[in-house]
């Protein structure tokens, strides 16, 4: 026998592989390097605590696809309501999104007899979230002609509904992760806001299933208790999610400073230097990336000729990829990469991804088409952690909750107009197609599709434009950032050096 068989097969050998405290030992190391997200926590906070405080997230993702997946469906199928008037209904959660940068400045500064900033706003932010979600289903109900009353009730009290559920998620969204952001060290802030993100794709996915299920046998009863269950869960999620995490701090409601008024403190943060081209940059790539939303699964089976149940299953390829673009942006921002070059290269992959998604028409290739998705996907995901990382890096002096709210303002507002205005021009040009306005060679059921990506395309190259003089600047002027060259066409690049 070997020595090293004998060693093998020694007591103390056989001992370690039993013992509990080795096997323990093998998973923390293990973790870091291959868990998801595992070295997003730290001492000030712990895995257990931060998985905690990203159940807000769960609860707007949940929300989300109630209202955006299950409730688009139920209203126009079920309840026979107006299409258009489905669509002025989902819009207008989107008119709280402006007032984000506002929410968060004011959670920055609110003064509570009990020490806190931002717990209010989130606890604000649920309490809305279950007002609007507890009247829905009999406004739904009413606005469909089910039930008994006036007509007009059905309509305020559904406008009334999703607002209410609109503001709360906004409200929630931007004090929670203004909290996230002062609970986690800098090092780290990248990978938490990676971490909640993914939360809040689970949340999404998870809801959307758990509603299909739940409303497989549709009546108005079902109807009711799903969304009042969804408004109780809201509750509780967010109640687990708070307990314990923000800090009371009394000294705060007893300071005697003057507070800055909300156009000071913009003014301050517009005088940044990069702050206002970071946003516009913000603006055209969450447009370029969302304009698609709408069409895609309509694409997919008018133009390719898919079936249902397979466009249906884009919606988690685009999952997938935006998944991945998360995980790989904390992995990198860990790592001191440039924030503003990672979003420029989120942008490139959203490019090529429009392009396969382009040519799976004429070529008639469904794997172009799945390919471009994910593409897309992963783009979207690296865009938005990049934009959203250097944003946060930005020193506002001590108004990190506006400048959190302010990308998530211009982010939510740039992506609704664009959802919007993609199905408009889909609609408007597939109709000249139809009437062979735009000539033989453009007739076809891809053109009023195709004309929204390529100015998808065009809105991403723009978007390169507005941010590639961040990426230098940052890079120039960052302490720690790694050496990342980002080529263009013509051979022009992003140095990381001026």
């Amino acid at each position: 026998m070997s020595a090293e068989s004998r060693a093998a097969a020694s007591p103390a050998s056989r001992f370690a592989l039993r013992d509990p405290r080795s096997w323990s030992q093998a998973w923390t190391r293990l973790g870091p390097r291959f868990l998801p997200f595992a070295d997003a926590a730290t001492a000030e906070l712990p895995l257990p605590r931060l998985l905690r405080l990203s159940l807000f997230q769960v609860s707007v993702g949940m929300a989300a696809a109630l209202l955006i997946g299950t409730l688009n469906r139920v209203m126009i199928v079920e309840l026979g309501v107006a299409s258009w008037l489905v669509a002025l209904m989902l819009a207008l959660p989107l008119l709280a999104a402006p007032f984000r940068a506002l929410i968060g400045f004011h959670s920055d500064t609110h003064r509570s007899p009990l020490g806190w900033r931002r717990v209010p706003y989130i606890w604000m932010g649920t309490m809305m979230q279950f007002g609007g979600l507890a009247i829905m289903p009999f406004a739904l109900i009413l606005l469909s002609g089910q039930g008994r009353g006036p007509a007009w009730v059905g309509h305020a009290g559904a406008a009334l509904a999703f607002l209410l559920v609109g503001a709360g998620i906004q409200t929630t969204q931007t004090a929670g992760l203004a909290l996230a952001a002062d609970l986690a060290p800098e090092k780290t802030r990248p990978r938490v806001v990676a971490l909640l993100y993914v939360m809040l794709l689970a949340g999404m996915i998870g809801a959307s299933g758990a509603f299909a299920l739940l409303l497989h046998s549709f009546n108005t009863m079902r109807l009711i208790q799903v969304v009042q269950g969804a408004a109780l869960a809201t509750v509780v999620l967010n109640v687990v999610a708070l307990w314990k995490q923000e800090a009371r701090q009394p000294a705060l409601e007893r300071a005697a400073a003057a507070r800055t008024r909300f156009a000071e403190a913009w003014q301050a943060f517009k005088e940044r230097g990069r702050s206002v081209r970071l946003l516009v940059a913000v603006t055209l790539g969450a447009a370029g990336f969302s304009m698609q939303d709408v069409i895609l699964e309509p694409y997919g089976g008018q133009v390719l000729g898919l079936a249902v149940g397979t466009t249906s299953g884009l919606t988690a390829v685009l999952a997938a990829g935006a998944f991945a673009g998360l995980a790989l942006s904390a992995h990198y921002l860990g790592r001191a990469v440039n924030s503003c070059r990672l979003a420029g290269y989120g942008a490139l992959i959203g490019i090529t991804g429009f392009l396969c998604v382009i040519c799976a028409a004429p070529f008639a290739s469904v794997a172009a088409f799945a390919v471009g998705v994910a593409l897309v996907g992963l783009g979207g995901g690296l865009f938005a952690m990049g934009t959203l990382t250097a944003t946060m890096e930005i020193d506002a002096g001590g108004f990190g909750g506006m400048t959190i709210g302010a990308w998530g303002a211009v982010q939510a507002t740039a992506a609704g107009l664009g959802i919007a205005l993609g199905g408009a021009l889909r609609d408007l040009f597939g109709a000249l197609a139809a009437q062979g306005a735009l000539g033989t060679a453009m007739d076809g059921p891809a053109t009023g599709y195709q004309v929204v990506y390529h100015l998808e395309i065009a809105l991403l190259f723009a978007t390169l434009v507005a941010i590639g003089p961040l990426a230098t600047r940052l890079a120039a002027g960052g302490p720690g950032r790694s050496p990342m060259t980002l080529e263009l066409a013509g051979g022009s690049g992003w140095s990381t050096h001026s």
